[in-house]
């Protein structure tokens, strides 16, 4: 008969097969149950089972999960929720030294003593349990089974430096979540396990571990528990744990426990410490490699003799200490603490008033505290329910429906839906509990339902923050050597298998600005050896491309579409620059000179282009003597040059070299030198840029904008820029050279020794106004004289008799009159158009004049009211300074005076000789409408007082 109930414990190491052992034992019966440390590992074992005997005979029963087929078999239950009195053939308790646990070693010290199968019964665990399992479980045989691979102390090891497959082992969420974050940045991301999640987030990070997404896993002690992983070491982060009430060292087979999960099957494995974990003492380490440990000497233990006549029986029940000085009493445990707390209230006493009702009361308080919030807290939600049990029979669906309903969200992060999903489990565990609910189908499959939502929105969180899948499948790919799939979209994104990794701009691999660290390095290394062939393909295709694809930038950048491939350098010659090529290394020698030689044909084809007219000049072999000298320098100046710069040179040039050069279009302007077809500007911008390479400028001015005739002069413009820009500086502003030269036609006919002033075509050419058109003229050595007279207002209808002109001859001398300056008085009284100008009316007009207006207006109106309208004006003279750097002007002026004399010996339209006259004999050319300089007043001659008109032209001036 001893023989029909075996009771065998099978002991030894990690990694000896004991679970699977148990599992093949139980199929050999009718039916069986086996109970579990973890819900994690009850799931695990229940899926082995199911793939080997179909869900039809297998149950499984945890806190939170219940899957009860009609006909099952085998159960798979968490060793809390082992059914009880079932007769089954078999019986296993796996990890059975948790008895020593302070939490829950007395729920395995309960079914050490109280759980069989009829026909076998297996206790599986550590060595350490050997000599107490033999005194108070006398009949029991004992197997030894040793470990399949070695394990070995390898000291203490940065995290940087961690091997693959490895595991981190820390004791606090906290802790996990810091180390892989770590782990992501270094080595591309790590899977997550802790003994809080649920079973199918928990095992949807194991798949990223299992099937090499990531090569980490980072852990809590739960991994120690029978998880059958492929890991190659263990890494210790801590050697101190929270047990619950205080923080404590791990005994060394503790560590043990924990450090067997490396080395699974034939594989050895080895473990260690890092971060700030201390190195482990020789002994310890040595105890944990030869599986030498003190044996447990006692176990945990409470009364399974439970008296629920009433709440006090039910609790000094509780309180009983064994009678076994092998067992110890287990300090307070959450359930009996709960029951404590909530007997204090009269209600509950009153209710639980009968041993139906104190059972009631136990099992209710025997629900998890998932939440953790308080024991308070846990408490009141305790009674809550038991007084729904007790009055309604089962907890309200309604109320049911608002806790779950307020849980079913799966926004937020991590720790929000961790706390959720802690939660769910405490009404996964009600909905789990016969006859507590109205429908137990509905609730378990609802609660279950949320905590999948949950625990797949856990997992993608985990996943996004701890997981960086380009780099981890980066890094397995360059581990193993395989050719590595590159695609480049339209946008240069670059995805290598699968992943974004960064962007091709032009020949140049740009990384993503996200990754940094050693992630950046892996991505590089990665991304570059797979767009080997993408830069080949990218050159032909660049080769190929039309010039209308490639332009150049006013900093010498040279661009395909949006990127850059090259940039200008300086060369032997301005027209002939060199190329810089930006090409990634990694793209191969050839790749850099296809790009090359294609940049070299568009800048050669550009320049062609757009100083054909230069270089027609500098190729023409009929220029000998001075002109081709002259033509050097206009290359050279890249077909602008200021005329004082040349003085000398223009001046030896004879009729037929200047008819030579003006063929090329060149022309010789009073204050530049330059050909007109160059201004655009389109040759300007290129002009711009290979002058600023030959000047060595760090930075490239850029070109005016296009069609201004003036711009600011600026002050911090490097020397020469106005002129290769095709402006000259004068004064605050610059004025484009071709309408300089405009003006300066304009100006020949003027007189510049006496003074005049500016007309309206002036300014109009120039897009200035009066005070700025004084600032240029000035800049181009012109005094200006600024004064201010009364402005002329033309009266709408004159009267008509004898002395009237004709309308032609009015309009002319008003037009001609405009600018004199007149003495206030007349000009208060101009009687009517025609008459305004004090030089065009004689003085004994004056009564004659005051007779035609038969309006008294001086006589009704107060003289003293009227505020004449002023004007500004100036008069400008000839002082010999030109230039726009006022330091120079007297110099630059005196070679502007030079240029004239020599542009009209070379036969260029005639320049104003002293007081404006043209050179030469024959008739003075009709300029237009004569502007005279303003002079002071006339003396007045004495007006008769006893005229009433006179009277009141002697108050006006008077008031002025």
């Amino acid at each position: 008969m001893a023989a029909d109930r075996r009771i065998t414990a099978v002991l030894g190491p990690t990694n000896t097969g004991k679970t699977h052992y148990a599992i093949e034992r139980m199929l050999g019966y009718r039916t069986g149950v086996i109970g579990l440390p973890l819900r994690l590992l009850a799931r695990e074992v229940y899926d082995r089972i199911v793939a080997a005997r179909g869900p039809s005979v297998v149950g499984l029963v945890t806190g939170e999960e219940r899957i009860v087929p009609p006909r099952a078999q085998y159960w798979v239950a968490t060793v809390e929720a082992m059914p009880e009195g079932m007769g089954a053939d078999f019986v296993a308790i796996d990890e059975i030294q948790l008895c020593a646990d302070p939490e829950r070693g007395h729920v395995f010290t309960d079914r050490l003593l109280r759980a069989r199968g009829t026909q076998e019964t297996l206790f599986l665990g550590s060595d350490t349990m050997r000599s107490t399992i033999a005194e108070l479980v006398p009949e029991a045989q004992f197997m030894r089974r040793e470990r399949m691979s070695t394990l070995s102390y390898s000291g203490s090891r940065k995290i940087s430096r961690m091997q693959p497959r490895s595991a981190i082992v820390g004791f606090s969420v906290d802790s996990v979540y810091a180390i892989a974050e770590l782990i992501r940045r270094q080595k591309g991301g790590a899977a997550v396990v802790m003994g809080a999640l649920s079973p199918r987030t928990r095992n949807a990070q194991v798949e990223l571990y299992q099937n090499g997404d990531v090569d980490f896993l980072v852990a809590t002690d739960a991994i120690g528990m029978g998880l059958n992983l492929d890991i190659d070491h263990v890494a210790f982060a801590s050697t101190t744990k929270f047990d619950g009430r205080r923080m404590r060292p791990l005994a060394p087979n503790e560590l043990a426990q924990i450090a067997g999960r490396a080395g699974r099957g034939m594989s050895h494995g080895t473990f260690g410490v890092t971060g700030e974990a201390p190195t482990l003492d020789d002994g310890v380490a040595e105890a944990i490699m030869e599986h030498r440990f003190t044996p447990v000497r006692k176990l945990n233990w409470r009364s399974a003799r439970l008296e629920f006549g009433t709440v006090d029986a039910l609790i000094r029940s509780l309180d009983v200490g064994p009678d076994d000085p092998l067992l110890m009493k287990a300090r307070e445990a959450d359930d009996l603490r709960a029951l404590k707390t909530v007997a204090a209230e009269a209600e509950i006493q009153a209710r639980a008033s009968s041993g139906t009702s104190v059972k009631l009361l136990w099992d209710v308080c025997r629900i998890p505290d998932f939440r953790g919030i308080s024991h308070a807290e846990h408490a009141q939600m305790i009674a809550q329910i038991f007084s729904y049990l007790h009055e309604r029979g089962s907890v309200p669906d309604d109320w049911l429906a608002r806790q779950v309903k307020r849980l079913d969200r799966t926004d937020g992060d991590i720790d929000t839906l961790s706390k959720r999903l802690a939660f769910i489990r405490t009404w996964t565990y009600v909905a789990q509990r016969k006859s507590w609910v109205s429908d137990e189908n509905h609730w378990r499959g609802e609660t279950r339902a949320v905590e999948d939502r949950l625990s797949d929105a856990l997992h993608e969180r985990l996943t996004q923050r701890f997981v960086d899948r380009r780099t981890s499948v980066l890094l397995r790919r360059l581990k193993q050597k395989e050719a590595l799939l590159a695609e480049v979209n339209d946008k240069g994104e670059v995805t290598v298998e699968g992943e974004f990794v960064g962007r091709l701009e032009g020949f140049r691999f740009s990384a993503d600005k996200e990754a940094s660290g050693q992630e950046a390095k892996t991505l590089k290394t990665a991304s570059l050896q797979a767009l080997a062939p993408q830069f080949h393909l990218r050159a032909d295709r660049f080769y190929n491309a039309p010039d209308t694809e490639i332009d150049f930038t006013e900093q010498g950048g040279l661009m395909w579409g949006e990127h850059a491939v090259g940039k200008l350098v300086v060369g032997d010659d301005p027209l002939k620059p060199r190329i810089a090529v930006f090409v990634d290394d990694e793209a191969g020698a050839d790749v850099a000179q296809k790009v090359e030689r294609r940049l070299q044909h568009f800048v050669d084809r550009k320049i062609a282009a757009l100083f054909e007219p230069l270089l027609n000049l500098s190729r023409d072999e009929e220029l000998n003597g001075l002109a081709r000298g002259f033509a050097f320098r206009m290359v050279e100046g890249l077909g602008i040059i200021p005329r004082g710069e040349v003085a000398s040179e223009v001046k030896e040039l004879d009729q037929d070299a200047r008819g030579a050069l003006r063929k090329h279009g060149i022309r010789f302007g009073q204050f530049t030198i330059f050909m007109p077809l160059l201004l655009k500007p389109a040759p300007t911008r290129l002009r711009l840029v290979l002058w600023s390479l030959s000047q060595g400028l760090q930075e490239f001015p850029e070109a005016p904008p296009p069609g201004l005739v003036t711009v600011p002069s600026g002050d911090a413009t490097p020397r020469g820029y106005h002129a290769m820009a095709g402006y000259r500086a004068a004064g605050e502003r610059a004025i484009r050279i071709d309408m300089l030269e405009r003006l300066a036609d304009m100006l020949r006919s003027e007189d510049s020794r006496g003074g005049f002033e500016a007309k309206a075509d002036m300014l109009s050419i120039t897009g200035m106004t009066l005070e700025q058109f004084a600032d240029l003229m000035q800049g181009l050595g012109y005094a200006a004289e600024k004064d201010e007279r009364e402005k002329v207002k033309a009266v709408a209808e004159a009267p008509k008799n004898d002395a009237s002109t004709d309308s032609s001859d009015a309009e002319a001398k008003t037009e001609a009159d405009a600018s004199v300056e007149v003495d206030s008085a007349a000009q208060a009284e101009t009687p009517a158009e025609g008459d305004t100008s004090t030089e065009a009316v004689a003085e004994d007009d004056i009564p004659v004049a005051a007779e035609a207006a038969e309006e008294p207006v001086v006589e009704t109106a107060d003289p003293t009211t009227v505020e004449p309208e002023m004007e500004v004006f100036y008069t400008f003279k000839w002082v010999g300074r030109q230039g726009g750097n006022r330091n120079n002007q007297r110099r630059g002026g005196q070679q502007g005076g030079n240029n004239r004399r020599n542009d009209t010996q070379a036969g260029d339209r005639p320049r104003g000789g002293k007081g404006g006259k043209p050179k030469g004999k024959g008739p003075r050319r009709d300029n237009g409408p004569k502007q005279f300089q303003a002079r002071p007043p006339k003396k007045e001659k004495a007006i008769d007082p006893d005229n009433p008109f006179a009277a009141a032209l002697m108050g006006l001036k008077d008031k002025g």
